[in-house]
């Protein structure tokens, strides 16, 4: 059966899992609800969501550096004890990530921490576009909020697909690590460097040959 947005949205209320989740989840069950929260339930992505709310104060600041140097990003992963951060799935899951963010580039960890003047700023440049391009007027609210959606969607870390596996989000990733760890753990920042950024020069786009790295690690 089909699967509408209004059945993932009462999953997802009743679980506090991911959206995909909570889609596969109706999907494999056709629509039962109850069905589908048990189906959660087996496999720990009901119990990761309620783990969200638990301090994680320990953790890891991981470094990547792009072969040859050209691309390097910090990354501070937190989880509620040290010994989970010296887990070698941890370390696996922080790099992973890391080099995800040397590929991908995303300017924040979620849409949380985009600025009002940043989206105020990207929404006039949206609006100015789609007059330009004949939009009726009124249908522009509901075009901006589509647009603006999707992208906050494509800059920030969390709702990025997965470099090493685009049918999943970074987020998605995320809840089945805790689910697996049994601990919260929290993507908390980032910082990405990347060599003669901001000069104005001819090169190759060191981005992409990152992503493409990766996606063949």
């Amino acid at each position: 059966m089909a699967i509408s947005a209004a059945m993932v949205k009462e999953l997802r209320e009743k679980t506090n899992a991911g959206m995909l989740d909570c889609k596969k989840a109706l999907q494999e069950v056709n629509g039962d609800l109850e069905e589908a929260v048990n189906w959660l339930r087996k496999k720990g992505l009901s119990k990761a969501a309620k783990k969200a709310g638990r301090i994680a104060a320990e953790g890891l600041v991981t470094s990547y550096i792009h072969a040859g140097g050209t691309i390097g990003v910090l990354l501070e992963v937190n989880s509620e004890t040290d010994f989970v951060a010296r887990n070698d799935d941890f370390v696996a899951f922080t790099r992973d990530i890391a080099m995800h963010i040397a590929a991908l580039g995303p300017q924040y960890v979620s849409t949380n921490e985009i600025p009002d003047s940043a989206i105020e700023a990207e929404k006039e440049i949206l609006r100015a576009k789609a007059l330009e391009e004949g939009k009726k007027a009124e249908f522009l609210e509901k075009i901006l909020e589509g647009q603006i959606k999707k992208w906050a969607a494509e800059i920030c870390l969390l709702d990025q697909k997965f470099v090493k596996n685009p049918d999943k989000t970074v987020g998605d990733m995320l809840q089945e690590f805790i689910a697996k760890i049994g601990e919260n753990i929290v993507i908390r920042r980032f910082a990405r460097y990347q060599l003669g950024e901001g000069i104005e020069k001819k090169q190759e786009n060191f981005a992409d040959e990152v992503a493409a790295q990766v996606k063949g690690n």
